[in-house]
């Protein structure tokens, strides 16, 4: 059990100094216990209820090493129109888990599609027992006392930073994420076959996805290139930095894309484009170029990357420990440009 954390929250909270506990019904109604999100059987914090389905994304998000699980539930009788590839509609009354452990559960975030299309964000914090998971503040919690880590709870406007930068709020359940053309050498991506898990193939055959191009089906998407090291790094920079860095969001002034693409018709390597030899409007020693080809030390990206200095580090949110195996693979794909110009 994780030590140091107190149950009920409240208790947590208010040794925390924050003030004015944040209840369901000041974030939008949701429930105040991940019980009673429809996750869980009735009694249950183990039991998934049986139209909910698992799902792993084959370019997950980096969280400082955490263990997650994922887990999506439509309504009865509906299904997602996937008729634009890459902007999924989803139903109204959608909801989505995902569950963050450093040993034992820590927290499980969900958000969901409301009756009136609005999208809602919460992040449920475990008790140290592991019985009962409860509603976090909208303003989140900065520091959670988990043994050996530091720990953030995002607060809802992290959330949106996010999610709402993508041309869909849901975010790593995707034609490419679901691809069954899975990439291997994908940093952190779930390896245990034997779990159930959806894809492209079995949503559609469950009639739970509906109107995807055909061609998607018998190929199933994979991002092109030149060999398996450049596959990996643009995937792990699609699920890490696509979300925010892509043609159509806020960001999307920058002409700095890294989001992939299996609709568009856009040039195979728009993505290298907009980075490999591109001067970088950020500033930070040692770099000028996006990407330098051959050289990871003198790309931003790649230093940014590797920073957790607030003002530099990117992803901007929701990690405080450099991801080692993703660096060693971006600097593989950098160091190898060079040979490919």
């Amino acid at each position: 059990m994780r030590a140091g954390l107190p149950t009920p929250l409240f208790l947590l909270l208010a040794s925390m100094g924050v003030q004015g506990i944040v209840r369901a019904a000041d974030v939008g109604s949701l429930p105040e216990h991940l019980a009673d999100t429809g996750l869980y059987e009735s009694g249950s914090t183990s039991r998934l209820q049986a139209d909910v389905l698992q799902f792993s994304p084959q370019y997950p998000l980096w969280s400082d090493g955490a263990t997650k699980h994922r887990w999506i539930k439509l309504p009865p009788g509906t299904s997602i129109d996937a008729a634009q590839p890459d902007a999924w509609d989803f139903p109204r009354g959608t909801k989505l888990w995902k569950e963050f452990s450093l040993g034992d559960r820590v927290e499980t975030r969900y958000i969901e599609r409301g009756l009136d299309g609005i999208w809602r964000y919460a992040s449920y914090v475990w008790n140290a027992e592991g019985t009962d998971a409860v509603l976090a503040p909208a303003g989140g919690i900065r520091d959670l006392p988990v043994p050996g880590k530091r720990y953030a709870i995002p607060a809802q406007d992290d959330c949106r930073a996010c999610h709402e930068g993508a041309p869909v709020p849901v975010l790593g359940f995707s034609a490419l994420q679901l691809s069954p053309d899975r990439d291997r050498q994908a940093p952190h991506a779930d390896a245990d076959a034997a779990k159930p898990l959806e894809n492209l193939r079995t949503l559609a055959a469950r009639g739970l996805l509906t109107r995807l191009p055909p061609e998607l089906l018998a190929n199933p998407p994979r991002i092109p290139a030149k060999n398996s090291t450049e596959r990996a790094a643009l995937g792990y920079l699609h699920g890490n930095c696509g979300h925010c860095h892509n043609d159509d969001g806020p960001l999307a002034v920058l002409e700095m894309s890294m989001a992939q693409r299996v609709g568009a018709k856009t040039p195979a390597d728009s993505v290298i484009r907009s980075l490999a030899g591109i001067t970088s409007q950020f500033r930070i020693p040692g770099g000028a170029s996006r990407v330098a080809p051959g050289h990871p030390e003198a790309s931003v990206v790649a230093l940014r990357m590797r920073s957790r200095e607030p003002r530099e580090q990117m992803p901007p949110l929701g990690t405080s420990e450099v991801d080692i195996e993703a660096m060693s693979l971006i600097g593989k794909w950098i160091e190898g440009l060079s040979l490919q110009q």
